[in-house]
């Protein structure tokens, strides 16, 4: 029994497979350099327009979770937006943006209202993706107040079902540089 055991615990499948590298794909080549550059600038740009880095509070008006996971997505290992000193935050009463997304459902009006009214000054409000805008596939239905242009003043529309992490980037940047010239 002892043999047997010693013959399976050292059989040339499992040596191979000991002394053999890993058997993963390469990387895959991404846009790094452009991503990089897009959250530099982001950060550079909203150091000027408020003196320090953006501070983000991502709000669910009643959303699929679609655009949420785009949204997440820029603190993943990828876009990694903490290394630009973007972050995400757990209170409105830190935030610089709110990322708004879904239609504004009867039930989170209120409470879209009060966060907004919890945001200081100066504050912005992005929609993001495109039941955001208007309602999408849910206007007209009984649980929705529509767009959140209709609960709360919006600043930046970004449109997509759902928006690419890359497309949420340039809109930050357009937001804060617009506000940055005008203010």
């Amino acid at each position: 029994m002892r043999k047997l055991l010693l013959k399976s615990l050292f059989s040339p499948p499992l040596l191979k497979s000991l002394f053999s590298p890993p058997l993963t794909e390469p990387p895959l080549p991404g846009p790094a350099a452009e991503l990089t550059e897009l959250a530099a600038r982001l950060d550079l740009s909203s150091r000027r327009a408020l003196g320090r880095s953006l501070s983000i509070r991502q709000v669910d008006a009643g959303s699929c979770n679609g655009c949420e996971l785009e949204i997440h997505a820029l603190g993943n290992v990828y876009y990694d937006l903490e290394r630009f000193g973007l972050r995400f935050v757990a209170s409105p009463r830190h935030a610089d943006v709110l990322m708004v997304t879904g239609p504004v459902t009867l039930n989170m009006r209120e409470a879209l209202e009060r966060t907004y009214n919890a945001t200081p000054s100066p504050k912005w409000v992005v929609a993001v993706g495109d039941c955001a805008f208007d309602g999408g596939l849910f206007a007209g239905g009984y649980a929705c107040a529509g767009g959140v242009g209709a609960v709360i003043p919006v600043d930046l529309h970004i449109r997509g079902c759902p928006p690419s992490p890359t497309a949420l980037l340039q809109g930050l940047i357009a937001l804060v540089e617009s506000r940055a010239v005008s203010g």
